[in-house]
């Protein structure tokens, strides 16, 4: 059974940046995509980025398309999402997750994924 351990949340300004990272554990990282979700107050979670077992593949919501950068790192077994350009309706809750077939889920569609970290708080104020 994987763990996913998200870091990297925080306050920031309107215009900023910030970097989270999810530690995966438990299982062969580079066998499996993985992927962000987040979910504001009052809203359902939703589909972020996500990044194939290969890395050759990656996908993004359209409210975040050309802001944030999803990548992996298998030798540190970490996944990364470099959010610039921040606006305060990226306020949320950030979750990692893992895709829940090893080699699967290129579609990285959110149906793909099946285990969830924690999650991170990002706030940014305007």
């Amino acid at each position: 059974q994987v763990q996913l351990v998200e870091s990297g949340g925080g306050l920031v300004q309107a215009g900023g940046s910030l970097r989270l990272s999810c530690a995966a554990s438990g299982r062969t990282f580079s066998f499996y995509g993985y992927g962000w979700f987040r979910q504001a107050p009052g809203k359902e979670r939703e589909f972020v980025a996500g990044i194939s077992w290969s890395g050759g593949i990656t996908r993004y919501a359209d409210s975040v398309k050309d802001r944030f950068t999803i990548s992996r790192d298998n030798a540190k077994n970490t996944v990364y999402l470099a959010m610039n350009s921040l606006k305060p309706e990226d306020t949320a809750v950030y979750y990692c997750a893992s895709v829940n077939r090893p080699y699967g889920g290129d579609s990285l569609s959110p149906a793909d994924f099946g285990s969830w970290g924690q999650g991170t708080q990002v706030t940014v104020s305007s």
